[in-house]
């Protein structure tokens, strides 16, 4: 971990790389949009050959979605344009290719940046996560509920379908008109480009693509979410004690991907320079931690050890990183022979 006096000098570090460039902004869409809708065409011409063929196709246009869904993310945070409303229809565009609310993920997910972490205030756009005291005195049904949640069959297999169908699609009971409107603008603007493509190609030509597209960029998205802020000694404290910068850098990993994945990641991997400052672009991230040396010293993982935050369900307060559900029972065990001998001492 590193000591809070190196963490607080790294924001003016990090400072001049803020600055959005239209033209690379531009070239991104470029080399991002079309493409996707040209595989979306191909994959669906090749279904005259192969579902096969059309299947792996759809798995790059997935790949595909995921980085426009960065353009989207940059977008929320003001970063991918200087101009408020060019992130604005930027954003709304890119939300309704990637089945995002625009005005309800950016205002989640700035509480997210403002608060991740900080073990008081978990619960608006964060993966859920319990501690080992609280899974202990927890009920029978909500310690399952926890179980399902944090298996990776419903997590990364359900979850894209429930996070496009339903969380992305409703708005908070509490949300103002102007991300209400936004909500109700993609969703209408969804279903008439659904309805009208699958009336000009057939459903179960719709299905097959966009069916395999949604799932794998879904399943994507859910994993660099979950893998950047779930690794064993991942940063979180009371409120009393949380600190943004540290929970920016010691919170959030370098996901060192290959470039390819890097590539289609829009550079969401080099996550700790992202949550120390959220106005960097992502095609300024790599500068960003490649400038910084005390950036460099975060948490790095790769494609084979972040498998290992699949164990990962608990998070221990008193020794500060996260434990397996096998490692709890035994607590639990414990804390069972502890009531019992209080209750006969009574």
């Amino acid at each position: 971990m590193m000591s809070r006096e190196k963490t607080l000098e790294l924001r003016k570090n990090v400072k001049p790389f803020e600055n959005s460039e239209l033209k690379k902004s531009i070239f991104q869409l470029i080399n991002t949009i079309p493409p996707f809708f040209i595989l979306w065409f191909l994959a669906y011409l090749s279904l005259d050959v192969s579902v096969w063929l059309t299947v792996g196709l759809s798995v790059i246009a997935a790949g595909f979605v995921v980085r426009i869904f960065i353009i989207f993310h940059d977008c929320t945070h003001g970063s991918f344009f200087k101009n408020k409303k060019a992130n604005n229809i930027t954003g709304t565009i890119t939300g309704i290719i990637s089945l995002f609310a625009y005005e309800k993920w950016k205002l989640e997910h700035n509480i997210h940046h403002a608060t991740s972490g900080n073990l008081n205030k978990r619960g608006v756009g964060d993966i859920w996560i319990m501690t080992v005291e609280e899974y202990v005195k927890a009920s029978p049904m909500k310690r399952l509920s926890y179980r399902l949640y944090r298996n990776p069959i419903v997590m990364f297999g359900l979850g894209p379908a429930l996070l496009f169908l339903i969380s992305n699609r409703f708005n908070r009971k509490d949300a103002r008109p102007k991300e209400r409107n936004n909500t109700y603008l993609i969703n209408i603007s969804v279903i008439v480009i659904y309805s009208f493509v699958m009336w000009l190609i057939g459903w179960k030509a719709f299905a097959i693509i966009q069916g395999t597209i949604l799932f794998i960029a879904g399943s994507l998205g859910i994993w660099l979410f979950y893998v950047q802020h779930q690794f064993e000694d991942s940063y979180f404290e009371v409120e009393a004690e949380w600190d943004y910068v540290k929970a920016a850098i010691d919170g959030s990993s370098y996901y060192k991907l290959p470039k390819v994945l890097q590539w289609v990641t829009g550079n969401i991997g080099f996550h700790h320079v992202h949550h120390l400052s959220p106005r960097v672009p992502n095609y300024n991230l790599e500068k960003a931690h490649e400038s910084t040396p005390p950036l460099q010293q975060a948490t790095t993982i790769n494609l084979h050890t972040s498998l290992q935050s699949i164990r990962f369900r608990l998070f221990d307060e008193e020794n500060k990183r996260f434990v397996s559900f096998k490692e709890i029972k035994y607590l639990m065990k414990d804390t069972k022979v502890k009531k019992l001998n209080a209750k006969l001492n009574s």
